[in-house]
């Protein structure tokens, strides 16, 4: 899908009229697949974006500016006399840097006519686009890598919280280091005798027990006691006796069987 004007012609042309000193390179895309890795490379998802993973253009043009600008430059789908122009991303900056610009950075679509569309470019697009390079390339300076979030650090004692059935919350007293315990009480568990355990009564409301856990982990964490949640494994239920077989040939099963017979 091609424009009535030859775009390698116009891109030229256009970019003698942009300010500063710019150079038109052509590129094709022999097959519609290729026109995904030029749509990675434009700064954001607009039109031109869509076209590139929509439409067989077969062809595009980069425009090189100064400050290593750089716009894309597409025939306008079912639009014959005009073009779309898409600034791309900069090398060497990772995904992260781009969050500092808040101002979009968006494609748009110029006549036919490269005086025109130069006009609109630089008075449109160019400042918006400059000013989200520097943002971004100092930002890529001062963050190299993302921030990433750090992993926890190893724990030498932990607690495991268990959730049972009947809403209790709660862990086996073995299973609860000492140092944890008093925080257990602190945050109204309670130690049940016959069940040999710490338990959360489940007679607590929701609201009123969610808050106690958040505060038993907190302080249990800043011990450097880590906390695990788990539900309580299934009851295994018990199988009935299976009832002796009856019937013809099936001789009765007393109730107090014989004495084996001597021999």
């Amino acid at each position: 899908m091609t424009s009535t004007v030859d775009l390698s012609a116009f891109a030229t042309a256009l970019a003698q009229h942009l300010p500063g000193p710019w150079r038109s390179e052509d590129e094709t895309y022999p097959a519609f697949e290729d026109q995904g890795p030029a749509a990675d490379r434009l700064w954001e998802h607009g039109f031109a974006h869509a076209a590139l993973y929509d439409y067989d253009l077969h062809q595009g043009a980069v425009l090189h500016g100064p400050g290593d600008a750089r716009l894309l430059v597409i025939d306008r789908p079912y639009k014959p006399h005009r073009f779309l122009v898409a600034p791309l991303k900069p090398d060497g900056v990772k995904p992260h840097n781009f969050s500092v610009v808040d101002d979009r950075v968006m494609d748009i679509s110029v006549t036919d006519d490269p005086v025109r569309a130069a006009s609109a470019i630089a008075r449109r697009l160019l400042p918006r686009y400059r000013a989200a390079l520097d943002a971004v390339r100092e930002d890529a300076r001062a963050r190299p890598e993302p921030p990433y979030r750090r992993p926890a650090p190893e724990v030498a004692q932990s607690v495991t919280l268990i959730w049972y059935p009947d809403g209790v919350v709660g862990a086996p007293y073995n299973s609860v280091p000492k140092d944890a315990r008093l925080v257990l009480f602190s945050c109204h568990f309670s130690y049940n005798l016959d069940q040999f355990a710490f338990v959360l009564p489940a007679s607590y409301p929701d609201m009123v027990r969610a808050h106690l856990l958040q505060t038993a982990v907190r302080l249990l964490t800043a011990q450097g006691i880590g906390v695990n949640f788990r539900h309580a494994a299934p009851a295994v239920p018990v199988q009935p006796p299976r009832p002796p077989a009856t019937g013809p040939g099936v001789p009765p099963v007393s109730a107090n069987p014989p004495p084996p017979a001597r021999r």
